[in-house]
């Protein structure tokens, strides 16, 4: 028998033994239904980013860091949000400060140094929070491992008292991906729209920044070929990519090599702004969920990036099921072309979510919704991208006691919804509520507030029978008109680990 042989034997051997351990080792999860079903299990390691929240020198931001209870998660762990280093459109570096809460000095941004985290959350189930000023506070890059990494969730909440942009912006901090799209960016003379793309890693990453207007593509050899440093955050202004000043435009960033987190600020000079995240991938049908009952303007923007046009059917989810809405049963949307249609006041004083489904043939389409509250100058803006369902679970940070509306729709079903209220960041007791969402329908819930709360709290949203559910959760400053809304799709904090069995009949093979 030569060498070769002796070889393969004892790696397949080797790999037997592995095998078997991996099945005897495997812990149970809830979620796993029949002996080798995939288990549902922790995730040991999460990453996320943090865009630099602001360019006004008024502006007051909060980071909170929550890492809600898993079961079978580990017993230790650690989670930071380090400053990344801030580059302009023209490649030269910037540095900025950050001042932390409560206590916990300063941060500087700059090149990938020691110093000082921005916030390092304590243990699972209790908010921690930090604070920043002004117009310097850097991107974030955070990681958190073992018993901190599943569903880690950070949300960063800026208030901007006045001028371009004010009123209250919100963004969840988001891992790094290859691609995103952002239906809804402007570059309107109003407009001051930024795309903030940020390299959590070693090795540069290479970016391609496409712009679609009304009339599809529209060239912009300046949005190609754009290379991000490792450790960097680079915020890109729309209208330097372009001359053409459109109202409504899809953004769609694609990664050549390497990996960034990408999201949009959108910023007017009279309705306020907010950030506006990535919209669920395309698909034939798509849910916007959480447009604010007191909404005075809702506009939908649609993109289809396939060769073929999409006819869609809109429907509003409202608390009584679903409706279609009067001179707007149906949306056209040609291929390559961003599509965008006036649905005024839609809500007109109940809870609503935006179901859009084909006509006929399914075709891929992205979305998102620009909401208006207010009138004249009390007007603020936010977003309400397509989203993913919330899966196994999603979480929401940074609420309050009484500025805090969280919306459930159930599009196809009847679902049972557990919705937990964490302890608060300076004190209180967990409780959790369930919740009943009928099939069509969409309702703004009274969510649990943690008993004896002190600060701010965390939700976590976890469906425990019937069809998919979708959320969002909209946050209300004392300023009457300021607004945010998040989509919450799922917190990432499980994954499908496919269970094993010995075979020891490979060795005969």
């Amino acid at each position: 028998m030569n060498r070769t042989t002796l070889s393969l034997i004892a790696g397949t051997t080797a790999l037997a033994a592995v095998t078997a351990v991996a099945a005897l080792a495997t812990p149970s999860a809830s979620g796993a239904s029949t002996p080798g079903a995939a288990a549902q299990l922790p995730v040991q390691r999460t990453g996320l980013l943090c865009p630099a929240p602001s360019v006004s020198d008024i502006a007051d931001t909060t980071y909170t860091s929550f890492t809600p209870v898993t079961q079978g998660a580990a017993s230790s762990g650690k989670g930071q949000l380090q400053p990344a280093s801030v580059e302009s459109v023209d490649g030269t570096g910037g540095t900025g400060d950050t001042q932390q809460g409560k206590g916990k000095g300063k941060a500087k941004a700059g090149k990938k140094t020691a110093g000082q985290p921005v916030l390092t959350p304590k243990a699972p189930g209790t908010p921690v929070t930090g604070d920043t000023s002004g117009a310097d506070g850097p991107a974030l890059i955070g990681t958190a491992d073992g018993t901190f990494a599943p569903g880690w969730t950070v949300q960063e909440t800026t208030s901007v008292a006045a001028g371009t942009g004010r009123g209250l912006q919100g963004v969840t901090c988001t891992p790094a991906d290859t691609e995103f799209w952002f239906p809804g960016a402007s570059t309107a003379d109003s407009r001051t729209d930024y795309v903030h793309l940020t390299n959590p890693d070693d090795s540069a990453a290479v970016v391609d920044v496409e712009l679609y207007g009304k009339n599809g593509a529209i060239k912009s050899p300046l949005g190609e070929n754009l290379t991000v440093k490792p450790h960097t955050s680079e915020p890109i202004l729309l209208s330097t990519l372009t001359g053409e000043r459109q109202d409504d435009l899809t953004v769609h960033v694609s990664v050549r090599s390497g990996r960034v987190g990408a999201t949009v600020q959108a910023l007017d000079d009279k309705s306020g702004g907010d950030w506006l995240a990535a919209a669920a991938d395309p698909a034939g049908s798509l849910v916007l969920p959480g447009i604010p009952k007191d909404a005075t303007d809702v506009r939908l923007i649609a993109f289809t990036p396939g060769d073929a046009d999409a006819d869609l059917k809109i429907r509003l989810a409202s608390p009584d099921g679903l409706i279609t809405p009067a001179g707007n049963e149906t949306l056209h949307v040609k291929s390559g072309m961003t599509t965008s249609a006036d649905l005024g006041p839609l809500t007109r004083g109940e809870a609503g979510s935006l179901v859009l489904t084909p006509t006929d043939q399914s075709v891929p389409v992205v979305a998102a919704l620009r909401v208006v509250r207010g009138k004249g100058a009390d007007q603020e803006t936010a977003f309400i991208p397509a989203t993913a369902p919330v899966g196994a679970r999603a979480t929401a940070a940074d609420n309050s006691a009484k500025g805090t509306t969280l919306a459930l729709t159930a599009p196809t079903a009847t679902a049972k919804v557990k919705v937990t209220a964490s302890a608060g960041s300076e004190g209180g007791t967990a409780v959790s509520r369930t919740y009943t969402i009928r099939s069509g329908t969409t309702q703004d819930v009274d969510a649990p507030v943690p008993s004896g709360l002190r600060g701010t709290y965390a939700l976590t949203i976890e469906p425990l029978s019937g069809s998919p559910v979708y959320a969002s959760r909209t946050l209300v400053s004392t300023d009457p008109a300021g607004f945010t809304i998040q989509i919450l799709p799922s917190d990432r904090g499980l994954v499908s680990v496919p269970r094993t069995d010995e075979d020891l009949s490979i060795l005969q093979k």
